[in-house]
């Protein structure tokens, strides 16, 4: 398939066959005043509920589903939550999978990773290092590479989640998506098109889709910041930029303060536990660098719960 075959028809033809290992993740809709946003209404995905912590499980299903897995098994690399999601995809399906996670990635991914059984393998400083290193497993192993975003299975699994956004909350004026590969956003734009606005969010020190605008194709950015672990993997994909320039109608540049802001936010008025990469689209927003006109009712995709910032005691 070409990217601009990532179509609504696809996702919705993907939806029933990964709908039994999926949970259909809840929306809650807020007067934009309990965030300090008047005139505002906010309807919040919260898509850090799912199975395995983010929206990547619909992507790993997607990918473990769709396609013939060889004896091998599988192979992913990822900075935390896909690789989460591909050994829970694999522990349910009963496939071997080995996942490859570099070392910004958080204890409490590769607590996830471990505990479901996958062969975890850290290796390098970021993403692009342990890519690199399950490429190599791919080719002398024969394993089936899983790719956390740059797939069209993986995109068709994400754009499940703007087919189920629609279902629950109609009539957006705008959804707001945090960006680092880009899956997410592409899957969701594949699916809302030009019917709804779809604005992107990304840290401003891993610009990957902004740069990727800017110089007309995907190029290397900085992959730093607070959230580097789930939204900078160095450059958008090369299946997802296409749709981007097509659907994604601006893209937001938010700062780590704004972001770590956004997750006591989150906490403090709706007791939802985000990670930064799971609290950036709504830091958009708090932040006033996305603004929109009183009356407006828009979508944030809260994706990302795999954190060990709460304790309990």
């Amino acid at each position: 398939m070409t990217p601009s075959e990532v179509t609504r028809a696809r996702i919705e033809a993907t939806e029933p066959v990964i709908r039994p290992y999926l949970r259909r993740t809840p929306v809650v809709e807020v007067n934009g005043r309990d965030f300090g946003l008047d005139g505002v209404r906010l309807v919040l995905k919260l898509e850090l509920l799912q199975q395995s912590g983010s929206f990547k499980a619909r992507g790993a299903f997607a990918n473990l589903l769709l396609r013939r897995v060889p004896p091998a098994g599988v192979v992913a690399a990822s900075g935390g939550n896909h690789g989460v999601a591909v050994a829970h995809a694999a522990k349910e399906l009963k496939v071997k999978a080995r996942v490859y996670v570099p070392r910004i990635s958080t204890p409490a991914k590769i607590e996830r990773i471990r505990a479901s059984g996958a062969e975890l393998m850290l290796v390098g400083d970021r993403y692009a290092d342990a890519l690199a290193a399950s490429e190599s497993w791919a080719d002398s192993s024969g394993a089936m590479q899983v790719h956390a975003f740059d797939q069209d299975e993986t995109l068709m699994g994400a754009g499940t989640l703007g087919l189920e956004l629609e279902q629950q909350a109609n009539a957006l004026d705008a959804v707001l998506v945090a960006v680092g590969g880009g899956g997410l956003i592409g899957g969701i734009a594949a699916w809302f098109g030009d019917r709804t606005s779809v604005v992107g969010v990304e840290p401003e020190l891993a610009p990957t889709l902004t740069r990727a605008l800017e110089a007309g194709k995907p190029v290397d950015a900085p992959a730093g910041g607070i959230a580097a672990d789930s939204l900078a993997p160095r450059r958008v994909g090369e299946r997802v930029f296409p749709i981007a320039q097509r659907h994604v109608k601006r893209v937001v540049l938010v700062s780590d303060e704004s972001i770590a802001q956004a997750q006591q936010a989150l906490w403090s008025t709706l007791r939802v536990a985000a990670e930064p990469g799971g609290a950036a689209a709504l830091a958009a927003l708090l932040s006033r660098r996305f603004q929109v006109a009183s009356g407006s009712r828009v979508a944030v995709v809260i994706s990302g719960g795999n954190t060990s910032a709460v304790k309990f005691t």
